[in-house]
């Protein structure tokens, strides 16, 4: 910020001072009014009321929200029920029900109104059957069709409701979906008209079994007809929908909008044809239920009640009409009042733009927060504050403090043209300068030699980074540090002081603020016995050893009754070692008597010792203080005042033993006086004590020639080696650091002993012994350490052998790792402790006496001196970490001997290690080499890592093992001095010849000697290899068996890593072979690649980086070492994953635009994934003509990566818009991908489908919170395993695979015909269903009277044998009779046939069908004049069937139904006025192997002959020549595939060849139409397929004639 406003507006945390006296006032939090909840008052509450509150960018706030809903509160329930024929039942039902339905709603509240509405759908076509006779009466005793109509407004009256629902009658339409939408919008506007109460719960039940219609879904919007809905109430005196023909449905958005603006909560009673649907809708819905209806409704009660129920289990509150710069989100609690906590945070950017720049309307404003289910709200009333600082008006013009030559604006000095500094005291343009104004007090130099003096006495610091003040006087590296760190790592060095971050404070911010630290296990300060001081515990001296927040250690309450025993016996028996009173007094506790003990369990320990003194027991219970001023010493202790002794009659027996020692003893003294060996008798008999301790008192240790994170610690014990010693110790890590504890959760290192002999399997991970045993010890340590809260399973387990710890050092040692909390490190040791005493790890055998605790500071554990040892190695740890100090130390301490009778000798060592920063690390290349002795020399090559370049040295020498010098070679030592770049040297090593002596030796031992490299110099290390082992060959054909191969090849290198360190780089390392490889070759390649194509990298360490990879990508590699015989041994195949990078811009965006205002927006995956999509964000901006925005930007995340679409309602019209859409994956995102389109423009491809599309949908028109309503429906039309959802066959249409325009005829009242153009758009696996053209022209060749073809099939399944098929009544002028409906497996069979005599009826049940066969059914119906033509569809039960019985359904399998499909769209060409060329393209689901089609074509009016076609062959796309046609007269073109499995469904179109001077067509009453007005005719058509013209006669085809 360079201005006072800047700063304020920046947010919370930034402040700008111009005097002592400023201040500034940012928050108000006024309460205007809050009536405390009355839960007697049986109605929804909130409290407060309103709020009215300001923030600063970037604050937050908590706020309390109460809010009541009582248990049977007020309650408006509002039936509303489809009234289509199919229904009948369900209203019959519902009519009987009266008597229930009142005992329900009383059941569900005291205070219910009820209510009832009715819908069916638009009265228009295709919706409504538009001919007078069936708008009059749709079906027989039904009324009028009808949209939407309020029956019974909401009422208390059950009787008044239940009278007036036995009059309501059912009415119908033609279409399955319904228009439910509209009815339950103007139920939720039309508040006054329904009877909605403001202070009841509102619940409206839909009751259907159909899907339904929403906006832009059919033929409505395709002819352009409907406006969009206005989202008013448009309801009559009578209570009728009046607008149904002039608004389209709602969309679902506006639903969900519209029900939650209004509190309505919707519960969709469905049946299970349309369950999918609606549980798909209901995700769209804060809160709404789905129930599931029987087929006649029966249980429509039922369903009611376990909704309602559902729904007051739950609570969702919200905040409406958020202003955009505020973020809000709500924490619940439970209770009859629930009490919510609402976090407002006012953001300080949005989109990069500071909030204080928005519009105001975007940065305040009165949001409402309340359930959904609630009318009241908490009003808050929200403004973010963006101040400006008065003292910018008010500028002191030509200041004095500013010399005159500038302005003071709230206080620093804005200098005029030509004036300088801070005070505007000096001229630009001054060209002397006095360096004597840059010295400041008691210095000697100008800018203290740490900088430039400029004009004014300006001082340029030289490392501003580092160096700063007036005259860079202070070093921000010299304050206060704290454990090596500055300001302990906690707060930033300010002018020479230590400035803490927050939380912290001390001098080097050593101290926190918090007493985090000092909390003990009760979350008590210092467990009351001390206070807390800079972050730690300072206990009261209480004698015992306390913890670090003052609570007893664990080796006090392990041990409370030895070190309480002592002082209970002088307490209450004046006996003891302190029965002196003196010694009495100093015990840190005060035991009680009392008459009866507490029991075991409520106590930490019982103890019980035996009195010396009258040899009678006594005893007595421990416990921790509850109360420490009492109880200082942290213990309670009360004694039992009787004693258990032993009888009197026994006291007789003390002066015989009292004699017979005496005895005893003038015997040993005759014996040590005569005895020769009398000191070691002495010693033998009277053995003297025992003493265990570290052998050293300090080790110093340089990081850079650790090879280990352990060291091995020899401890030490003199004295009789008799008998067994347990050692318990601890080391802590940095002991001059103050340690700060957390409750995060570390990693805890174990190691045991397992009671099993170690062999060389076991050192091997891969190998099943080691795997075996890594199982057992992972099953048996979890099940111990799950008591530990937080505590997870151990993970990277190995085994070892350990030297030098005694005779047990055969066995093996088990090292582990445990997650769990830090503060739980006390109860891990104190439980492994016991464990391990026990001998067993729940069915897991250790050795006791052995174990180590590690957390990443500190560590425990102990070690066992078994009988005759003298001398263990304490495994240390050395916490060897980036941030340790230069000089670190850790104490290792024998903490005490819990079993044996030894004393602690030399209790610590001190371990000091030496942080070095290397310059350069030498290593050898490999840890062994092989050389033969006629070669006469061995060069062993020493390798140099550069990591700052320079001049280095290092010391090499030769050391002896079974080859000597000077007799198998001659030994070498000196520095090596490496210059500038220089990485390797050689070092020469003479070989001798084998003396005559040796070389007549069969059994000649091989011989070895080492190399080892020691004091680097100039800031070096020592690496990985810092010693290698040299062989000697003592003939050219030797060589060792685990060096190379019998031809000298080398074996392959061990134990290749690969692991990845970028998105494009792997590290591969391996272990050398060994013998003298001259350099190794990686081969690695993509995986499924062949390696053949593998790329070769030649190094010479044994390392490489592979660069330049794919990210997110498999790669194999293999390794070989070379040498001069050739190339050695591959390693095994090696596979590594690259790791993720941002994604590529996804592919190219489509568009299929529905409406002006309304596309489906799509994209394909990015080409360049480079990891997992997780998400993808679409952005949307109004633009103008020079691409630049006029709107604001709306963003879009789509959590799903599958889902690939997005539908965009209520979009500007004639608007551009600028799509923008971009992935993501775990690195994060990648670049956008953008087009940009004018829906307007482009010709509108509906989607006609009557289900919700399988894509995000999301409204341009709403607020932010429409963001949530992003929400996906699966695919619908696939029935899923024992659906009935569904699958429809009609006049060919359906399977549609581009974009074709077709002509729709509609036959109107005058009978004259109108033309409509329409487009059909591909969806998938959607079925798109159109109106057919055999039922909107009636066949000229049937009499008067004859039914037309019934308008489609629609097959539900009902098991894998069992099948529904349903169709709609066709036209008839005259009454139908009945149907008749025939099928036939389709490859050939019997035809069986079922008669359906009540004309109501519209559907049959067919059973006993056979698994994965296809039917051809087909359906006629019947009037007076006689049989109409036929319907027919082809369908398929697939299911799973017994292998050995083909026709035997398995039993709960799924089924599916699957149709075959038709030929692809036909595509005409007219080549001559008579003649023309159709071309179609292969079905996409021929069902078996194409054999040819079958091509039909006859006059569409009749009036001419039936000609058949048959075509050969299976091409992708074929055609045929048809010729003899009359222009000006339509044609109706049939195509049907045949199959190995027989005819497949036909695929129409019908084309008229018009003649060339336009003419018109009287047939259509002056309504002609072009040829591309109709079609979209290719340019160019070749032949693709030869034709024959030939006569047919098919079983399944009647009526064809010759040609």
């Amino acid at each position: 910020a360079k201005t006072c406003s800047e700063c304020l507006q920046s947010g919370k945390g930034c402040a700008y001072c111009i005097k002592s006296d400023f201040s500034f006032s940012s928050i108000t939090w006024l309460t205007a009014q809050e009536e405390s909840i009355n839960i007697a008052l049986q109605q929804s509450q909130v409290s407060p009321q309103q709020v009215s509150m300001s923030f600063l960018p970037g604050e937050e706030k908590v706020m309390d929200v109460k809010v009541f809903s009582p248990t049977k509160g007020p309650l408006d329930l509002y039936i509303l029920m489809d009234f289509s024929n199919s229904m009948a039942d369900d209203l019959d039902n519902l009519k009987r029900m009266g008597n229930e339905l009142a005992v329900l709603v009383k059941k569900l509240s005291d205070d219910y109104t009820i209510g009832f509405g009715k819908f069916v759908d638009k009265v228009i076509e295709p919706q409504t059957d538009m001919r007078p006779r069936k708008l009059k009466e749709p079906w027989p005793d039904s009324d009028s069709p009808f949209s939407f109509k309020n029956v019974i407004k909401l009422t208390s009256d059950l009787n008044e409701f239940t009278s007036k629902l036995q009059r309501e009658r059912i009415s119908g339409n033609l279409d399955a979906p319904e228009g439910g939408f509209d009815a339950i919008l103007q139920a939720a506007v039309c508040g006054d008209k329904i009877g909605w109460r403001k202070d009841s719960t509102h619940l409206l039940v839909f009751s259907t079994e159909s899907a339904f219609h929403y906006e832009s879904d059919g033929a409505n919007v395709l002819s352009g007809i409907l406006m969009r809905n206005d989202e008013n109430c448009h309801l009559d005196d009578d209570g009728k929908y009046t607008e149904d023909t002039n608004q389209d449905y709602p969309s679902v958005p506006t639903l969900v909008r519209v029900l939650s603006q209004h509190n309505i909560i919707p519960i969709f009673a469905v049946t299970n044809h349309s369950y999918t649907y609606y549980t798909k809708l209901q995700t769209y819905f804060p809160i709404a239920e789905v129930g599931l209806l029987q087929e006649d409704s029966s249980n429509i009660l039922q369903v009611m009640e376990i909704a309602f129920e559902s729904i007051r289990s739950k609570m969702s509150i919200r905040a409406e009409d958020r202003p955009k710069a505020f973020l809000a989100d709500f924490l619940t609690s439970s209770g009859s009042v629930g009490d919510f906590k609402m976090r407002l945070k006012a953001q300080r950017m949005i989109d990069d733009q500071p909030v204080c720049g928005m519009n105001p309307d975007e940065k305040e404003g009165t949001m409402r927060v309340k359930p959904t289910t609630f009318n009241d709200a908490v009003n808050v009333k929200a403004s973010i504050l963006c101040p400006t600082c008065a003292c910018e008006q008010k500028p002191i013009r030509r200041s004095p403090k500013c010399h005159f030559h500038g302005d003071l604006v709230c206080g620093k000095c804005q200098c005029y043209d030509g004036w300088v500094s801070t005070y505007c005291n000096c001229t630009a343009s001054s060209s002397t300068v006095d360096t004597s104004l840059c010295i400041g007090p008691g210095m000697t130099e100008a800018c203290s030699g740490r900088g430039d003096c400029l004009e004014c006495g300006t001082c340029v610091c030289y490392n501003p980074d580092q160096f700063e003040g007036q005259y860079c006087q202070y070093d921000r590296t010299q304050c206060q540090r704290f454990g090596g760190f500055l300001c302990n790592d906690r707060g930033s060095c300010v002018m020479g002081q230590c400035v803490c971050a927050q939380g912290w404070e001390g001098n080097a911010c050593e101290c926190p603020k918090s007493n985090q630290t000092c909390l003990d296990n009760n979350g008590g300060i210092c467990n009351g016995r001390g206070k807390c001081v800079c972050g730690r515990c300072e206990c009261t001296n209480s004698g015992n050893e306390m913890t670090s927040t003052c609570e007893l250690s664990a080796q006090v309450v392990l041990g409370a009754c030895e070190s309480t025993r002592s002082c209970v016996q002088c307490q209450s028996w004046k006996t003891g070692e302190k029965k002196d009173e003196e010694e009495c007094n100093k015990c840190f506790f005060k035991s009680v008597m009392v008459d009866e003990l507490k029991e075991r369990e409520k106590v930490t320990d019982v103890c019980s010792f035996r009195d010396e003194d009258d040899d009678c027991t006594y005893y007595y219970t421990v416990d921790l203080s509850k109360d420490p001023a009492l109880n200082p010493g942290g213990l309670e202790v009360e004694v039992l005042k009787k004693k258990d002794c032993p009888p009197a009659s026994l006291l007789w027996l003390l002066p015989l033993l009292l004699f017979l020692l005496l005895l005893l003893a003038l015997l040993l003294l005759c014996c040590w006086k005569y005895c020769a060996c009398c000191k070691t008798c002495s010693f033998a008999v009277f053995p003297s004590g025992r003493m265990v301790g570290f052998k050293e008192d300090e080790y110093l240790l340089r990081q850079s020639l650790l090879t280990s994170d352990h060291l091995d610690t020899p401890m030490v014990r003199t004295g009789p080696p008799k008998g067994t010693d347990v050692v318990r110790w601890k080391v802590n890590d940095n002991v001059h650091r103050m340690l700060i504890v957390t409750l995060t959760s570390v990693s805890f290192p174990l190691s045991l002993r397992l009671n099993r002999l170690f062999s060389e399997n076991l050192s091997r991970p891969e190998s099943r012994d080691a795997e075996q045993l890594r199982k057992e010890v992972a099953d048996n340590l979890n099940e111990v350490y799950k008591q530990i809260p937080g505590a997870q399973k151990i993970q990277k387990t190995s085994f070892r052998y350990e030297r030098n710890a005694g005779k047990r050092q055969d066995y093996t040692i088990m090292d582990t790792v445990l997650s769990a909390p830090r503060s739980s490190y006390p109860d891990i040791v104190k439980l492994t402790e016991k464990n391990v005493q026990s001998g067993n790890f729940s069915d897991l055998k250790v050795v006791p006496g052995y174990y180590t605790v590690e957390t990443d500071r500190e560590a425990a554990g102990a070690v066992e001196f078994q009988e005759g040892v003298e001398s263990v190695d304490v495994h240390v740890p050395l916490f060897v970490k980036d941030e340790d100090d230069d000089k670190k130390q850790l104490q290792v301490e024998a903490v005490d001997v819990p079993l044996g009778i030894a004393e602690i000798g030399k209790r610590l060592v001190n371990i000091t290690i030496i942080k070095e920063h290397a310059s350069s690390v030498f290593s050898f290349l490999q840890p062994a080499y092989t050389y033969s002795r006629q070669d006469g020399v061995a060069n062993i090559p020493i390798s140099r890592e550069i990591v700052e370049d320079g001049r280095t040295q290092v010391t090499y020498r030769t050391r002896d093992l079974t080859a000597k010098d000077k007799k198998d070679y001659v030994t070498v030592e000196g520095d090596l001095n490496y210059g500038p770049g220089e990485t390797q040297k050689l070092v020469p090593v003479r070989l001798l010849e084998l003396g005559e002596k040796d070389s007549l030796l069969e059994d000649k031992q091989v011989k070895q000697f080492v190399m080892d490299l020691s004091n680097p110099r100039q800031g070096a290390k020592l690496g990985r290899y810092p010693r290698t082992t040299v062989t000697i060959a003592d003939s050219p054909g030797y060589s060792s068996p685990k060096c190379s191969s019998p031809s000298g090849l080398l074996m392959s290198p061990g134990n290749p890593k690969a692991k990845a360190t970028g998105p494009r780089n792997i590290r591969l390392n391996w272990e050398p072979p060994l013998g003298n490889p001259l350099g190794y070759k990686v081969k690695y390649w993509i995986y499924g690649d062949p390696e053949k194509d593998a790329t070769v990298l030649d190094v010479k360490t044994p390392q490489a980086e592979l660069t330049n990879l794919y990210p997110y990508c498999d790669y194999e590699m293999r390794v070989c070492a070379y040498n001069a015989m050739g190339d050695g041994f591959d390693t095994d195949v090696v596979t590594c994953q690259t790791l993720e990078d941002a994604p590529g811009e996804p592919g190219r965006l489509a568009f299929n635009v529905i409406s002006p205002t309304v596309t489906q927006l799509s994209w394909a995956e990015p080409a360049e994934t480079n990891g997992n999509i997780t998400a993808y964000e679409v952005v949307y901006t109004p633009i103008d003509d020079d691409m630049k925005p006029v709107g604001a930007d709306k963003k879009v995340k789509i959590d799903n990566p599958k889902k690939r679409m997005l539908l965009i309602e209520n979009l500007q019209n004639a608007q551009t818009y600028q799509y923008k859409v971009r992935a993501k994956n775990g690195v994060g995102w990648g670049p956008f991908r953008d087009a940009t389109i004018n829906l307007a423009s482009q010709p509108a491809r509906p989607l006609s489908i009557p289900i919700i599309p399988d894509i995000p949908i999301v409204d341009a028109e709403a607020g932010d919170e429409y963001d949530g309503y992003l929400m996906y429906s699966n695919e619908v039309l696939k029935s899923p395993a024992g659906s009935k959802t569904p699958s429809v066959s009609g006049d060919g249409g359906y399977h549609n695979t581009s974009n074709t325009t077709l002509v729709v005829y509609k036959t109107e009242c005058d009978s004259q015909l109108e033309m409509k153009s329409v487009y059909v758009t591909s969806l998938n696996t959607y079925l798109v269903l159109f109106l057919t053209l055999a039922s909107v022209f009636p066949d000229a060749r049937l009499a008067p009277g004859v039914p037309d073809t019934p308008s489609r099939l629609v097959f539900s399944a009902l098991g894998p044998t069992a099948l529904k098929v349903s169709w709609q009544e066709p036209h008839c002028e005259k009454d139908i009779l009945g149907y008749c409906v025939l099928y036939q497996l389709l490859n050939g069979g019997d035809v069986k046939r079922i008669n359906v005599t009540n004309p109501a009826e519209n559907s049959v049940i067919i059973q006993d069908l056979l698994p994965n066969h296809s039917y051809l059914f087909k359906v006629k119906a019947q009037s007076q004049e006689g049989w109409g033509p036929e319907r027919e569809g082809v369908i398929t039960i697939e299911s799973a069937v017994d292998p050995k019985s083909p026709l035997s359904p398995v039993p709960g399998s799924p089924f599916t139904l699957s149709t075959p499909s038709a030929p692809g769209p036909l595509i005409f060409t007219a080549l001559s006025p008579d003649s023309l060329q159709l071309s179609w393209e292969k079905p996409r689901k021929p069902n078996g192997d194409i054999l040819g089609y079958v091509v039909t074509c006859e006059q569409l009016h009749g009036g001419g002959d039936i000609r058949s076609f048959q075509v050969n062959g299976d091409s992708a796309e074929t055609s045929l020549t048809v010729q003899n046609l009359t222009e000006n007269v339509p044609y109706k073109f049939k195509v049907q595939a045949r199959t190995t499995q027989g005819f497949g469904p036909e695929r129409e179109g019908i084309i008229t060849i018009e003649s060339q001077d336009g003419g018109a067509l009287s047939q259509y009453n002056s309504q002609s139409t072009t040829r591309r007005e109709v079609f979209q005719l290719p340019t160019e058509v070749n032949t693709r397929t030869n034709v024959s013209h030939t006569m047919i006669n098919d079983p399944y085809f009647s009526g064809t004639n010759h040609v």
